[in-house]
């Protein structure tokens, strides 16, 4: 008798619990569906929520309910054809009203609660295609784990365990994934300790020519908001590091072009981007927020071409009241139409109060949420106030926007080096001396200057370019990711 046909290959994927995160990932997963591959996507039961409530209602009334690996979350199976997504929750560890902005405490508890139920998933598969009764859910055998790189050692650990190939997703800059494989150098030239990666000198380093300068302060783990658990964070982080030997392949949301000397020196991380994040028409895209139908696309629509500033500052960026009210003040005052996203979850109480007027006066469009690819997209759009995510980075990029660079913590310092210093595609937002906050006149100066600049919009549209070429048949990207494929599929 002839043999049975080879298993479709199966790839759980797993993303850190965090909007910018679980975005790149989902476009990971979308990507290899595409290429055939079946996928169970795994989020906490916090994070499944949001997401499946901010998907657009046709997707969620396909889903079906089933258990989510013994965590008592549901999942969503979202027959697309050929292209089978799974939505599966699991619990974090957290308790329900625990502030899920300390990613250090997030990050140590989903290793002890995340771990042991995602391992059951892949066994539970394993078991279900095995069934004598034929009766399995026909997904088949999970064959693969994908997991963010910044979950930790554990999701390895459990592929390893469970006999099931493996790859990390970095959804930063390969600059940042540098200085982590750098850590060891990093401790043995004094730079930074040993013990738990702090500062040890104020001088800027570069881990080699033409790579962004950094700063020790400002090392993704020296500024992620907390200093309890410093310690414990960077121990976590060193663990990654050793484990990346064990990794099949290292996937990192670039493009050669954006970071050819980083590339050159770390061959093993792969640029496979920049990903299409955050835009798949009626499936699910890795969105917290329910979407605004619209609205600020057709307000986009009534405006000149290249007149509206756009500002956005991700899912973490929280102003004090002070600098929050300045940053309103700043964009009336460049007297150009803006559309500012502040998230639904910063609204509320005095800390974000609007200045005395200022809704009243509607000089621009605020939204709880945007579809920010579409937005930077739109020929409306003329410059980016961001906080430096490496999402709105790339995204940024892709549609040859430039920036208004105000980074708040972890990787954003790099990226914002990129920006001004090695790209020279925007203009750093400088805080006053003196107060500490970033004025109103010198917001409005700066957009003024970048939207003046016509040798910043060359730079950054012929950036745009290459960022296209790359993502196409024959491009560096399109190869890369295809050969990732090709290995799980074998």
């Amino acid at each position: 008798p002839a043999p049975p046909p080879p298993a479709r290959p199966h790839a759980l994927v797993i993303p850190f619990p965090a909007q910018g995160h679980v975005i790149p990932l989902m476009e990971i997963a979308h990507a290899l569906a595409d290429r055939g591959v079946a996928i169970t996507f795994v989020n906490t039961e916090f994070n499944h929520g949001r997401v499946v409530a901010a998907m657009p209602s046709p997707a969620r009334r396909n889903g079906e309910t089933e258990n989510g690996g013994g965590g008592g979350g549901g999942s969503g199976k979202l027959g697309m054809e050929r292209n089978r997504i799974r939505l599966v929750a699991v619990p974090d560890g957290m308790g329900p009203d625990e502030d899920r902005n300390n990613l250090v405490r997030l990050t140590v508890l989903m290793q002890e609660h995340m771990a042991p139920r995602v391992e059951e998933l892949i066994r539970r598969s394993g078991e279900e295609e095995a069934a004598a009764d034929g009766h399995g859910d026909g997904w088949g055998r999970i064959t693969c784990v994908v997991t963010d790189y910044n979950v930790g050692t554990w999701a390895l650990d459990v592929a390893r365990r469970t006999g099931v190939k493996s790859a990390a997703v970095w959804p930063a800059s390969a600059a940042v994934m540098a200085s982590l494989l750098s850590i060891p150098e990093l401790v043995r030239d004094k730079i930074i300790d040993a013990q738990d990666g702090s500062a040890l000198t104020q001088e800027a380093f570069q881990l080699s020519p033409d790579m962004p300068v950094m700063h020790p302060a400002h090392l993704a783990w020296n500024c992620i908001g907390n200093d309890e658990g410093q310690e414990l964070l960077f121990r976590y982080l060193l663990a990654g590091v050793r484990a990346v030997d064990e990794c099949d392949y290292i996937l990192c949301n670039s493009f050669r072009g954006a970071e050819a000397a980083t590339f050159a020196r770390f061959p093993k991380i792969l640029p496979v981007g920049p990903l299409l994040t955050g835009e798949r028409p009626g499936k699910p895209v890795g969105h917290f927020w329910r979407p605004e139908d619209g609205a600020c696309m057709s307000w986009l629509d009534a405006q000149p071409a290249r007149s509206v500033v756009y500002v956005a500052f991700g899912s973490f960026t929280v102003f004090d009241r002070r600098q929050f009210q300045e940053l309103a003040l700043g964009l009336e005052l460049t007297g150009r139409p803006f559309l500012w996203v502040v998230r639904p979850d910063i609204v509320h109480g005095d800390v974000h109060e609007y200045p005395d007027g200022f809704l009243d006066r509607g000089r621009g469009k605020l939204v709880a949420w945007a579809p920010q690819q579409r937005v930077l997209a739109h020929p409306a759009v003329a410059c980016f106030v961001s906080h430096c995510g490496w999402n709105s980075t790339m995204e940024g990029v892709r549609n040859g926007v430039p920036f208004v660079a105000w980074p708040y913590f972890a990787d954003q310092f790099v990226n914002r080096a990129y920006i001004c210093d090695i790209w020279r595609v925007g203009l750093p937002a400088v805080a006053d001396e003196k107060s500490g906050v970033v004025t109103k006149e010198h917001i409005a100066g700066r957009v003024e200057e970048v939207m003046g600049d016509a040798g910043m919009r060359e730079r950054v549209q012929a950036m745009m370019v290459v960022a296209h070429e790359s993502v196409q048949e024959g491009g560096c990207s399109h190869g890369n990711f295809d050969m990732f494929v090709d290995s799980i599929m074998s």
